[in-house]
């Protein structure tokens, strides 16, 4: 039986993946976490999925008790702007597409809808939440969508049945330290030290990290949570990486934390603002705003990225410090090699454009669980597992790969490159098809990554990128039921926006 788990590296990863398995397992195993107090933490990943509420109700937790602690916002969509090189946004929300009479609302809106009003804002409700900086919750905590309100308990990702309509916009460093306050409470052993040295026996596989106060941690599964390093994946088992530069070119970043000058103009929304040679990120805390530039150093320099963050979102704010990031982007070919995982940053990464990084947290953890090992290592099951994370980690490539494929924007060298830049395999027949017809379940991604169709449709739609003509059979369908669907969503979103409050009042009652 598999008694002990040591955690090599703290921060978000680390404490997210201590904090789980200690509700998951209780005391019938010791999580010891190991993490250098000299080592930096990325501590950028502020933005989530709405899936991430399966692991806060896993661990048994309040939102409006946790929240808080973390300068926690509400996200309830990503604004794209300026993808086209115009000047204009659209929304990409937690909301699925209606259905009238067998089609989508958004089929509807290309034989029936009024073109002078965007797509997201004719379809979807969460639009104009977005647009009025509305918070989901009602003054008394209640959710505008009541019928997807309560705790969920021990559920995971597999158990989504609904569209929840929100995420959170957290600062990953408190979420770190909340974590490790919830492990350490219910028996994790926290050790901050250095790692001198990864042991292996004579299988290979690794037997004790020896650290530089505490001298030899023995284990029987080892997680890598070192980040881009992959000290024990990477350094130590010389597990292959499989670099995604071929498709996304983004491999640097730059980020600053922005004071808001004034607190109150607070939104509930991811922005993802196109720039010269890349696009920044627009993250809202409850103080302050997480600002960032993700971009390929083959068309501008850090300094220069440095100089163009600086002047679209902290004008006149040279006291901030910027961090500067190299990411390494892409995958392992396996995450699970031996008695040793790699979760977050030490098993793959994308670049942040859809906010997945903590989702593949969550996501490698729950498979951890669900193929927890004994002392035979099935290798099937950790087959099973490196199948679910990869292909998990592949259909997020292919759906951001989307996003520059299908935008309109071609006036820097960067941009114009993006047209010509390889795809993912089996991603052009998807963009060939869509010209023809909106994306369904069928002919997105074929294995779970987190996204729908709805996403993938709206960033479609929303990029410009249309269908030459809608479903024909609408032209003999009668249009009655889907004008009164338009006009549904409008009355809906018009009593939404008036009954509940802004994001940062709700947000400042819940902060005490």
């Amino acid at each position: 039986m598999i008694r002990s788990v040591v955690i090599v590296g703290g921060g978000t990863a680390g404490w997210m993946t201590a904090s789980y398995l200690m509700a998951a397992f209780g005391d019938r195993i010791d999580v010891t976490l190991v993490e250098s107090p000299q080592v930096k933490r990325i501590g950028v990943g502020e933005a989530t999925f709405s899936t991430v509420r399966h692991f806060f109700d896993y661990l048994g937790l309040d939102e409006a008790d946790w929240l808080p602690k973390c300068a926690g916002g509400y996200k309830l969509a990503i604004r794209f702007e300026n993808w086209s090189g115009t000047g204009e946004y659209f929304y990409h929300p937690f909301e699925r597409l209606r259905v009238v009479d067998g089609f989508s609302i958004a089929d509807w809106w290309l034989e029936l809808g009024d073109r002078s009003k965007p797509f997201d804002r004719s379809c979807f409700i969460t639009s104009a939440l977005c647009e009025a900086k509305r918070s989901p919750r009602m003054r008394d905590g209640s959710l505008f969508a009541s019928e997807l309100d309560g705790p969920l308990g021990r559920s995971t990702l597999a158990e989504q049945r609904a569209q929840f309509p929100y995420a959170y916009h957290f600062d990953a460093d408190e979420v770190a330290r909340y974590l490790a306050d919830f492990s350490v409470k219910r028996g994790a052993r926290h050790i901050l030290d250095n790692v001198q040295h990864v042991a292996q026996d004579e299988r290979g596989w690794i037997s004790h990290v020896r650290t530089e106060a505490h001298g030899e941690i023995a284990g029987d599964l080892f997680i890598d949570c070192t980040g881009f390093r992959g000290m024990l994946i990477n350094q130590t088992l010389g597990t292959q990486f499989q670099s995604f530069e071929d498709v996304l070119p983004n491999n640097r970043a730059v980020a600053l934390r922005v004071p808001r000058e004034q607190a109150t103009d607070m939104s509930p929304y991811t922005t993802a603002t196109a720039m010269s040679a890349g696009w920044m990120w627009t993250i809202p805390l409850f103080r302050r705003n997480g600002t960032g530039y993700v971009y390929s150093d083959q068309f501008i320099s850090p300094e220069e990225a440095e100089r163009e963050l600086r002047q679209a979102a902290a004008p006149g704010q040279e006291d901030l410090q910027a961090n500067h990031i190299r990411m390494r982007i892409g995958r392992n070919r396996d995450s699970w090699v031996k008695n040793c995982v790699a979760i977050g940053l030490s098993s793959a990464f994308v670049e942040p454009l859809e906010s997945t990084g903590i989702f593949f947290i969550q996501h490698g953890i729950e498979q951890l669980v669900k193929h927890f090992p004994d002392q035979r290592w099935d290798s099937d099951q950790i087959a099973a597992y490196n199948t679910r994370v990869a292909n998990a980690v592949d259909g997020v490539k292919e759906f951001l790969v989307l996003h520059y494929k299908s935008a309109q924007r071609d006036d820097t060298p960067y941009w114009k490159e993006a047209k010509t830049r390889a795809m993912p395999a089996g991603l052009r027949e998807k963009l060939d098809l869509s010209r023809s017809r909106l994306l369904d379940e069928e002919t997105i991604y074929p294995y779970f990554h987190g996204f729908e169709s709805y996403s993938w449709n709206a960033m479609n739609l929303g990029l410009g990128h249309l269908p030459r003509t809608a479903p024909p059979a609408l032209k003999h369908l009668d249009p009655g039921n889907a004008l009164a669907e338009f006009a549904r969503i409008r009355s809906e979103a018009e009593e939404m926006v008036a009954a509940l409050p802004s994001c940062y009042e709700y947000l400042a009652g819940i902060n005490g």
